[in-house]
């Protein structure tokens, strides 16, 4: 058997980093007139999408780690982006819901994100697009 690894146009991690920053090239500029980072415009999403929830939910979701979440949710109640409570039923555990500030960034950009969505979609095609979202998750399921 022999020792050689794939060249780095072959490897994976690395075509994911790429694609990685080839995606997140305009986002990132969309989220500078906002004021906001990656880290920050996922966390607000997630929320979004779930509604009140708990920080050990949103950094499963937003891909982050607990401590990163930590200073990110700091970061955005400064901003006064989000609330920080305490769940009714289980006063150890906190509950993290957007303001209408929160809500309002997020309302603001949805155009723009979509467009941003389209455009990459129409590019790659709407079929392989599809496709590549569906291997991306069945890949992130398994136990590598």
């Amino acid at each position: 058997m022999t020792h050689v690894l794939p060249t780095t146009n072959r490897s994976l991690p690395i075509a994911l980093l790429r694609a990685r920053e080839r995606v997140m090239r305009p986002v990132r500029h969309l989220l500078a007139d906002v004021d906001l980072t990656e880290q920050q415009w996922r966390v607000l999403r997630v929320v979004q999408e779930n509604g009140a929830i708990d920080p050990t939910q949103i950094a499963e979701q937003s891909c982050l780690l607990l401590p990163s979440l930590t200073r990110i949710l700091q970061k955005l109640e400064e901003k006064e982006l989000i609330n920080r409570a305490r769940d009714e039923t289980d006063r150890r555990r906190q509950v993290i819901t957007l303001t209408p500030a929160g809500e309002t960034i997020i309302r603001d950009n949805i155009d723009a994100s979509l467009e941003l969505i389209e455009r990459t979609r129409e590019k790659f095609g709407p079929e392989r697009y599809e496709a590549l979202l569906d291997l991306l998750n069945t890949l992130d399921k398994l136990d590598i």
